[in-house]
């Protein structure tokens, strides 16, 4: 039974903070802790900046872009083979990613806060299925136009 998800929106009402830190707990829809963010080598991880699509990046960065895969794409790919579609689909984590929130309530998108060697370390309080999209940006600036390959390790 896949009714229990991954709940943005639980997760911040719950921390109070729309940012992810060391210690935040990822809440489910039903207000469960799903997972714990144990340590992190940055300072916060954003949770409203969206996913990446075709068609957003088609508006940033030019209508020859429209080819290229996005998160969202990605994310419903792998979702199809749980038989999961558009409507299944939750709220994602950018980890790494830079989303301001100016005092007016505006979001910017500004140069992200990876680099080589930082990490994130999760513990899982429950059985998850999670789904990552490493989708490297090509057209932004923020990774001086070369993105880099992610590592990720799975300890069971």
């Amino acid at each position: 039974d896949d009714a229990e998800r991954y709940s943005a929106q639980d997760t911040i009402a719950a921390q109070r903070n729309i940012f992810l830190r060391a210690g935040s707990v990822l809440r489910s829809n039903e207000g469960r802790a799903m997972a714990v963010l144990t340590g992190t080598s940055v300072e916060y991880h954003d949770t409203i900046g969206g996913a990446c699509s075709c068609e957003s990046n088609t508006l940033r960065y030019g209508h020859h872009t429209k080819a290229q895969h996005a998160c969202v794409e990605n994310f419903l790919e792998a979702n199809a083979r749980w038989g999961r579609g558009k409507r299944d689909m939750v709220s994602n984590i950018n980890w790494f990613m830079n989303v301001p929130v100016e005092a007016d309530g505006a979001l910017g998108i500004v140069d992200g806060i990876s680099a080589p060697r930082l990490y994130v370390d999760i513990r899982a309080e429950m059985d998850l299925v999670a789904v990552v999209s490493n989708c490297p940006q090509v057209n932004n600036p923020c990774n001086g136009f070369n993105p880099t390959p992610v590592r990720m390790l799975i300890a069971g």
